[in-house]
């Protein structure tokens, strides 16, 4: 592989050509590619075009496949973890030569029983498999280039510090990290690191339901303007589905868990391409960031039932809807300030003024000191010999050295929250079907509740009448506020553009991404309503 590196870096594009070899013209192609996004089937009509279009002789690749393989050796490199059916087991490490699961017996390959070669070889591919793509050398690839390498100390070196939290790096955790482990501190390079994720589903335009998740790292140490960019957020393994791997996930996390540990514990040497020399670069884990079910499964706490609120754990305050069905978690306004007016407030909320104080989030030692017993046997379908708690497992980042010191482990994403929100304010002012939650059952509940009485349901012969409350549009309102919102114009890169996600016929929008989300209720929401909603509305 290197002897073909060597002699694509040598060969000329064409006889007589001096500006490019035929690795440097293909790195300049693929650039292209992947900036503009261009699919592998133009890629490779685009290569074809050119081979034409060049002198006679020309080493330029015929297709993608040939020039992916051109530049495969430069890639980074990835692992093929075979993975039990059934979530039980990575086969690696003291399992990696089994042919069968040791706990719920299943094959590791696509195979009928005895379904094997003459010698013992296997014919038929894994069952299932876990892309992983260590972050060590992709660490070290960061600090070779020399503008990477400068950002990295952007923190130490250009951050304003001024007493307001715009960064990571202006946060309490950040500072007490510095304090608890100064040698870890003391070194502007150490990274400090966000782990993300998600389900998502690769055959979204198709009618199959399949639960792939991503698993990415954020580099926290990077400037604001550049942290969260594509090219800077890492990839660290794919757990591929169709099943979500649930509390399961410890399992997968295990070969990330491991380098991590390493990077803390020992270290890497990493030439920096900045500074011109070679230092032991280290690196944590800072905090991960979630929606709610996967916060669930990364903490081990069960985000669900009456007790759901990890912080305030026994003493959530929650009420069984009878006609809705649903559990609602009630006595927000516990965590205000003390002198806040909410709290005073009454017609407003429940009829009741609120006194009590919100509980104490738990510190990472208390979290630890009642997981640390917890016995838990990953896989599907496995019998748990552990009783039945809130605390389903001791989570797999409790291996991490310095996760019991953290004050923060695990963050909720605004995004997903706000994108949640924003579907239920619409789907509720445009009064969409399976959208609104201003429904009959819902006004039952108002009514036990004693809440907002004069909206109580009323029946007349077969027919149930929902009195209008103040965020009740008509048709025409409906479609007022829906022409206004298709008629505003956006800078390019500011959100997708509003007049195709606006549907007028049915009155309704369609394709809302998460930024479009943030967008319409942070900056156009209140434009599209001033005119239709009462002014009191704000206030009810």
């Amino acid at each position: 592989m290197y002897d073909n590196l060597r002699k694509d870096k040598e060969d000329t594009l064409y006889p007589g050509c001096t500006n490019f070899t035929r690795l440097s013209a293909v790195l300049r192609l693929f650039n292209l590619k992947a900036r503009n996004g261009w699919t592998d089937k133009s890629f490779t009509e685009l290569l074809e075009l050119l081979k034409e279009m060049l002198p006679e002789g020309n080493t330029l690749p015929n297709s993608n496949y040939e020039a992916k393989k051109i530049l495969c050796p430069m890639g980074m490199e990835y692992k093929k973890i075979h993975v039990c059916p059934n979530d039980c087991i990575l086969y690696r490490n003291e399992f990696e030569e089994l042919k069968r699961c040791p706990r719920c017996g299943l094959s590791r390959y696509k195979v009928k029983d005895n379904d094997f070669n003459c010698d013992g070889s296997i014919q038929h591919p894994p069952a299932k498999v876990l892309w992983y793509l260590p972050i060590i050398p992709r660490l070290k690839r960061l600090f070779n280039n020399v503008n990477d390498a400068k950002n990295i100390r952007w923190p130490a070196d250009e951050r304003k510090c001024d007493g307001y939290v715009r960064h990571p790096a202006d946060s309490i955790q950040w500072k007490k990290i510095d304090a608890l482990y100064p040698e870890f501190g003391n070194e502007p390079r150490n990274l400090r690191l966000g782990l993300a994720t998600d389900g998502m589903n690769p055959f979204g335009n198709l009618s199959t339901n399949h639960s792939s998740w991503p698993v990415l790292l954020i580099i926290y140490n990077l400037p604001p303007s550049i942290c969260m960019k594509r090219k800077y957020i890492m990839l660290s393994m794919m757990i591929s589905g169709p099943k979500q791997p649930g509390n399961d996930i410890d399992v997968y996390l295990s070969p990330l868990i491991e380098d991590l540990r390493m990077l803390w514990e020992e270290g890497v040497l990493v030439f920096d391409a900045h500074s011109r020399d070679y230092f032991t670069l280290r690196a944590m884990l800072f905090c991960t960031i979630n929606d709610f079910p996967a916060y669930g499964n990364l903490s081990g706490y069960s985000v669900k039932g009456h007790k759901a609120c990890p912080i305030c754990e026994k003493r959530t305050r929650f009420q069984q809807l009878r006609n809705g069905k649903k559990t609602v978690y009630l006595r927000h306004r516990r965590f205000l300030k003390r002198n806040h007016p909410y709290r005073r407030l009454k017609t407003a909320f429940n009829g009741s003024s609120e006194n009590e104080i919100a509980s104490q989030a738990l510190t990472g030692e208390q979290v630890y000191d009642k997981v640390k017993d917890v016995n838990v046997i990953f896989g599907k379908g496995q019998k748990q010999t552990a009783v039945k708690k809130k605390w389903k497992k001791r989570s797999v980042f409790f291996n991490l050295p310095y996760w019991s010191s953290l004050d923060v482990r695990h963050c909720i994403d605004v995004m997903h929250v706000e994108k949640n929100v924003c579907d239920s304010v619409i789907g509720t002012l445009l009064n969409i079907p399976g959208k609104t939650k201003d429904t009959k059952n819902a006004r039952l509940d108002m009514v036990e509740l004693g809440i907002r009485e004069q909206l109580a349901p009323q029946s007349t012969g077969k027919r149930t009448y929902l009195p209008p409350a103040c965020h009740t549009l008509s048709k025409k309102e409906r479609k007022s506020f829906c022409d206004c919102l298709q008629g505003i114009k956006v800078p390019q890169g500011y959100s997708s553009n509003f007049k195709r996600l606006v549907s007028v016929k049915d009155l309704k929008l369609v394709g809302l991404k998460s930024h479009d989300c943030h967008i319409l209720m942070q900056q156009l929401l209140p434009v599209a309503i001033r005119d239709i909603l009462p002014k009191k509305a704000d206030r009810e």
